[in-house]
């Protein structure tokens, strides 16, 4: 707080500290008071004001300018409430109250706020998992009865079951340290996994899958780098190339404090304007406008969950040529145990 804003929001009082100042030393000039009687009395009364107003300028400057500095240096500007003393002023009294009031309102907010979110994820969860049911059931009776319809009724459930997942994975995004295990896995086994998963659907898009160089280990959760890959999959099947026979070739090479993964298709590729949003909420770019309907989240997901697991990913693509995704693996022990 600075001195010149105490005294001007002041000034009134000083105006009215002056007239009653005059109006005393005319009364006692009238009444005939002897001069130095007067002096003495305009005196005191000029130096209680003064001390008076040191007084209230040093507590209250004091506590402004320590309430100031607090909330500079907090991070979260909400917890300030927390961090405040109580002063010895009424004003700064009622000020705190009015922060522990408020900051008592906003924790009751954010806790319905919380209640409801948790609520929500969990109904969104028992509901991919309920839906999941009859989407298998589909499945197994088309792969069961084959013919050209069945193929087309085959691709529509693949997509449900794979957009399904996407929900189930993104409700979970926000709180996947809760729901993650690292360890060791293999790259080889996962990939197997991912194209068992994926089988049918890369049958009926002719699409060949190849390995390279996958007989590693890396530190991560299984279940999140399959969910990664087959969120990558389902991109080189929205965007195959027309002019040739599609392919994808996921292949892995080792250093000494990484391990990189890499995923490359054939597909149509990505514009390179579009290069820097692609991991962005809801960007669906130039291929997701011009053919394919896209909701511009699936590359979210997968940023965010690399993200969290500690891993890196990367893309390079030349429109109409191919798209390469690298997921970058650090060689540390901080998840190993003895």
């Amino acid at each position: 707080m600075k001195i010149t804003e105490f005294f001007k929001d002041r000034i009134f009082l000083y105006i009215s500290y002056a007239a009653a100042l005059g109006i005393i030393l005319l009364f006692m000039n009238a009444f005939h008071a002897d001069a130095q009687l007067i002096i003495i009395s305009a005196a005191i009364f000029i130096i209680m004001i003064i001390v008076t107003e040191a007084w209230e300028i040093i507590r209250k400057k004091t506590f402004y300018d320590d309430l100031k500095n607090k909330l500079d240096g907090l991070d979260r500007k909400y917890l300030i409430s927390e961090m405040t003393e109580i002063p010895d002023f009424a004003e700064g009294k009622f000020i705190c109250e009015i922060f522990r009031e408020t900051n008592k309102s906003m924790c009751e907010n954010i806790a319905a706020y919380r209640r409801n979110s948790a609520e929500f994820r969990e109904f969104i969860e028992m509901w991919v998992h309920e839906i999941k049911l009859p989407v298998s059931s589909l499945l197994l009776m088309c792969h069961n009865n084959r013919s050209e319809i069945n193929e087309k009724f085959l691709e529509q459930l693949i997509r449900i079951d794979g957009y399904t997942d996407t929900v189930l994975y993104y409700s979970r995004s926000e709180n996947a340290e809760k729901d993650y295990l690292i360890k060791e896995i293999s790259l080889q086994r996962t990939v197997s996994n991912i194209a068992v998963k994926n089988r049918e659907i890369l049958l009926l898009h002719n699409i060949s899958l190849q390995t390279e160089g996958l007989e590693k280990n890396v530190l991560t959760d299984g279940k999140w780098l399959e969910f990664i890959l087959g969120q990558l999959i389902s991109n080189s099947i929205k965007f195959i190339s027309p002019l040739r026979e599609p392919e994808i070739l996921i292949s892995a090479e080792e250093f000494s404090d990484k391990t990189i993964l890499k995923y490359r298709d054939n597909g149509i590729g990505i514009p390179e304007s579009d290069i820097p949003y692609i991991f962005e909420k809801s960007f669906t770019g130039e291929n997701g406008r011009n053919g394919t309907r896209s909701t511009g989240m699936g590359l979210y997901i997968v940023k965010n969950l690399c993200s969290r697991l500690g891993h890196k990913i990367s893309v390079n693509s030349q429109k109409g040529r191919f798209t390469e995704f690298e997921i970058i693996f650090e060689k540390n022990d901080f998840y190993k145990f003895d």
